[in-house]
């Protein structure tokens, strides 16, 4: 199934792409500071794909571990998703928050990946996270 969603002035747009109805996800919201000062909960699932559109209007931040890119919108500061690369290709989830406008979101059930050493959240990523496509 596929969904449309952007950040709140509309200069990044992405398709999500998922094997289920996305009413049927549950959100993780990180319990770090960067995170909650955010109020960003992510969507991802290992079977689908993110096209993520107009990637010069992106600008990345690393937080924490400083393993990821964390890409928000450079004219309105919406946090869109968070990416890193692995030798297969770009993995991340994306910010549940670009699809509230027009879809019906479960609520956020909260993560702590702090917690987990940074071999262990690349491991987690690897495992849960979405292929990523930026497209111009």
């Amino acid at each position: 199934m596929e969904y449309i969603g952007a950040c709140c002035c509309g200069e990044v747009q992405v398709k999500l792409t998922l094997p289920n109805s996305l009413h049927s996800y549950q959100p993780r919201a990180c319990d770090c500071d960067f995170c909650m000062a955010q109020k960003t909960a992510y969507l991802s699932d290992l079977n689908g794909v993110l096209e993520v559109f107009h990637q010069h209007k992106l600008e990345g931040i690393y937080q924490g571990s400083e393993q990821a890119i964390f890409w928000q919108c450079k004219a309105c500061h919406n946090l869109i998703l968070v990416s890193c690369e692995f030798a297969s290709g770009v993995k991340g989830a994306v910010n549940a928050g670009v699809f509230s406008q027009k879809y019906t979101i479960g609520s956020a059930v909260y993560v702590s990946p702090k917690m987990l050493s940074p071999q262990e959240k690349r491991e987690r990523w690897q495992s849960v996270w979405l292929t990523v496509n930026f497209q111009p």
